[in-house]
């Protein structure tokens, strides 16, 4: 009777492709839960039957005890307690591996070998890692969409500019010419008219020098994983998962090798003759085969070598009639890949030559192939001809003409699955075998849509989605958080950490984050409520963004707010009042268009503010100096009542504190700020408090004037009274003055909501009044002024 050998692959594909090969394709199959594929054949010099079978599925599953499986009575904070049970999923043995930290991780957790190899905790900490997180979030797919989100609101928010580039023409050997400028282009219009004047006026271009060097571009390295899914994306136009399909299959059917490689290096006993041979009857790119073979193929480029498996290279030869249409597309490109990288360089000559006229530097490029090398099998990275006319050093040529081009900068375009796929190996974010699967998930789920070019488009979902998370916890969507974790498993490999601690922190990290999430919830709740509910698509136009310069919505419902439909962003007002535009005017700050708030009743105050800075002060620490904005019903609701205008300590906008102020509140350590839109009823209210002061009624109008009283330091304020009721002697209508100081001004002055002014007399000190020093206050508060504060400051 003949030895048996039992071969057990990671996946029945796997098993097919290594019957086939070693049987030469002389094997029968007996069907079942898993396939057998036996054949005889020699092993060890000796005649044995062959049996090659496969596992399906994983070897342990992990999950949460039963007590913790009921979701409605869990709360999932307890979660991170919770201790996570490990099963046994399948009996049998995994030997056939791919990768050296997955095999060493199974067969520890099979054979339950004590590792003094610490690669066997690899798979482990993972696996307990991600099995805590949260279901709608993940350390790779939440970055992979954030990429695309963040270059959408990088186009939404561009603001386009216009610009002007010459472009002289010269006509040399019936050849006419048009010459590059070497400032490419200027951003105003009378500079550029300027240098085309200098040129034209001119009239000649003078060649000042003439440069011609030898280039080359090299070939290619190895083909890895992720290369080959940009070039299907870009090139052929399939989808990294259409792709990575594709290839297996290619793979199974013995066509190409394993696709599933981080490695550009070929090993060193690679045969590239044996390879390049076996392509030499090709009808397509036989004969570039053939020259490589009878001149000698090169040496490969250096790539990395990740210790995985070999770059994926065609193993066989294969007509499209074999394939069929996708899968030779695909297979064509990694033959012509492989014969490119064992090809020369491509070598060509750049000649530049410099013009000046005028005091401008023009210039113009020519090149010319002295090689193709390996573009003769990859045409699409030729260099393009370009032939010049000859010129001579310290020649001048005639003008023909100078035009004056107008254009416009353009901003980026939305990310295609090629950048998308650099960008996540740039940061880490996936591997050769998951990226597609994350780039397939983020369309699946509707957060992205394929445009043409394969060009993935947020939806208002995933936009959403990821400005949530921003609004709450920006670190959510970088990959800062995947990188960690790999950083700290690489540690664990290389036996210079501990499984145990990293997992506890990484757990107490995953769980600080989830409840400052969960607090903050509301965040998020608002902007999709603003997204999404149909309040949103009623809510009406009423000012700027300061950001991407569109119009924002005003929804009137309880919690009132503005929505910037461009940028996803939600900006809380002050509720119970009215809102109104404020005259079209801007914040010097953040560019936004500037609101008033009004409170209801006769006595409710008034005051101006930026929808921005109410929600996002600029000025650190704002709250803690101005202590807490008293508003009574209209105040603060969840977000918002950050500082409004007249808590702004900026020196020099004209709605700021600074520039409003008047003095100091009888009532508490406020300030009295003028009320901007009271007329004809003028009036002080206090930035703190409900206090109200009434000014001159009837006045025209009445402003602050930026100089100060002598005696107490408040400002002094202009008043315009009317012609008709003015109180002035000799018909006069201007007065300028101190309301606790000069006589006539106090004698009009009536405070409301608080206790009337102390009239100074005299021999009252300077450094007594009240001006703009604290106010009475109540409870002995030690608060300085703001004003004077920023003022010596």
């Amino acid at each position: 009777m003949a030895t048996k050998v039992l071969m057990v692959a990671e996946k029945p594909s796997i098993a097919l492709s290594i019957a086939t090969a070693v049987s030469g394709g002389r094997m029968s199959t007996r069907r079942g839960s898993t396939d057998v594929h036996e054949f005889d054949g020699q092993f060890r010099g000796h005649h044995v039957r062959y049996k090659v079978t496969s596992v399906i599925g994983h070897v342990f599953s992990l999950d949460f005890p039963s007590s913790y499986q009921n979701w409605e009575v869990t709360d999932p904070m307890d979660l991170f307690h919770a201790p996570v049970l490990k099963s046994e999923s399948n009996p049998k043995i995994v030997l056939v591996y791919s990768n050296k930290h997955i095999f060493v991780g199974i067969c520890t957790m099979k054979l339950k070998v004590v590792p003094t190899w610490y690669y066997g905790w690899i798979v482990t900490v993972k696996a307990k890692i991600y099995a805590m997180k949260l279901k709608d979030y993940g350390p790779c797919q939440t970055p992979t969409l954030g990429f695309c989100v963040q270059r959408y609101l990088q186009i939404t928010t561009f603001k386009p500019e216009k610009f002007w580039s010459l472009s002289p023409y010269v006509i040399k050997d019936g050849y006419e010419l048009q010459l590059d400028w070497d400032r490419n282009k200027v951003f105003d219009f009378n500079v550029a008219v300027m240098f085309q004047k200098l040129v034209a006026n001119d009239g000649t271009l003078k060649v000042t020098d003439i440069s011609t060097k030898e280039e080359s571009k090299t070939r290619p390295c190895g083909l890895n994983t992720v290369n080959m899914l940009k070039v299907a994306s870009s090139a052929l136009g399939f989808g990294p998962q259409m792709a990575m399909q594709l290839a297996e299959r290619l793979y199974t059917q013995g066509f190409i090798s394993y696709p599933r490689t981080e490695s550009t290096a070929y090993p060193s006993s690679f045969d590239f003759r044996s390879a390049l041979s076996a392509h030499s009857s090709n009808p397509i790119w036989g004969n570039d085969v053939q020259i490589l073979l009878a001149d000698g193929f090169c040496k490969p480029r250096m790539g990395s070598d990740a210790g995985d498996h070999p770059p994926i290279t065609p193993m066989r030869s294969a007509t499209e009639d074999m394939l069929g249409s996708d899968a030779w597309r695909l297979y064509q490109y990694i033959c012509q890949h492989f014969i490119g990288s064992v090809s020369p360089d491509c070598k060509y000559t750049r000649t530049k030559i410099e013009f000046t006229s005028g005091g401008e530097l023009f210039y113009c490029v020519g090149q010319h192939v002295i090689s193709k090398g390996f573009t003769s099998i990859m045409p699409w990275m030729g260099v393009g001809e370009k032939n010049l006319p000859q010129f001579k050093n310290g020649e001048k040529i005639n003008i023909l003409k100078v035009d004056l081009h107008e254009g416009t900068t353009s901003p980026p375009d939305y990310l295609s699955e090629s950048e998308l796929i650099s960008l996540m190996e740039k940061n880490g974010i996936g591997t050769d075998a998951s990226i597609p699967v994350h780039i397939n998930n983020i369309c699946e789920r509707n957060y992205v849509q394929v445009n043409s070019g394969r060009r993935l488009v947020p939806t208002a979902l995933g936009t959403t989605l990821i400005r949530g998370y921003q609004c709450i916890d920006p670190d959510l969507c970088l990959p800062d958080i995947r990188s960690f974790i790999e950083q700290q498993i690489t540690l664990i490999a290389k036996g210079k950490a501990d499984h145990v601690p990293v997992v506890e922190h990484v757990l107490q990290q995953f769980m600080e984050k989830y409840s400052y999430f969960v607090k903050k919830i509301e965040n998020m709740d608002a902007l999709f409520e603003a997204q999404f509910s149909p309040l949103a698509d009623s809510g009406r136009l009423l000012s700027k963004c300061g950001k991407c310069t569109r119009y924002m919505k005003y929804i009137s419902s309880q919690p009132t707010r503005l929505y910037c439909i461009t940028c996803e962003e939600v900006y809380h007002l002050p509720q119970n009042g009215t809102i109104k535009l404020y005259k079209e005017l801007a914040c010097p700050l953040d560019g936004f268009e500037l609101l008033i708030f009004s409170m209801a009743g006769p006595d409710g105050k008034t005051f101006p503010l930026c929808p921005y800075c109410y929600n996002s002060p600029p000025f650190e620490g704002i709250d803690k100096l101005f202590g807490t904005l008293k508003l009574g019903n209209s105040g603060k609701i969840g977000k918002g009542a950050g500082m409004p205008c007249f808590l702004c300590p900026h020196p020099t906008c004209p709605h700021s504190l600074i520039t409003q102020g008047v003095c100091a509140c009888p009532e508490c350590s406020g300030t009295l700020v003028l009320d901007p839109v009271s007329a004809p009823k003028w009036r002080l209210c206090c930035n703190m408090c409900n206090c109200l002061v009434s000014l001159p009624q009837g006045a025209h109008r009445i402003s602050t004037t930026g100089k100060r009283c002598p005696e107490c330091d408040s400002t002094i304020i202009e008043v315009d009274f009317n012609k008709k009721t003015t109180v002035l002697s000799d018909g006069a209508t201007l007065h300028e003055g101190c309301i606790l100081c000069d006589e006539l001004l106090h004698s009009l002055v009536e405070v409301k909501h608080g206790s009337s002014f102390f009239r100074r007399g005299r021999g009252r000190g300077r450094n007594r009044g009240r001006g703009r020093h604290r106010g009475r206050g109540r409870g002995g508060s030690k608060h300085e002024d703001p004003k004077m504060s920023f003022r010596d400051f």
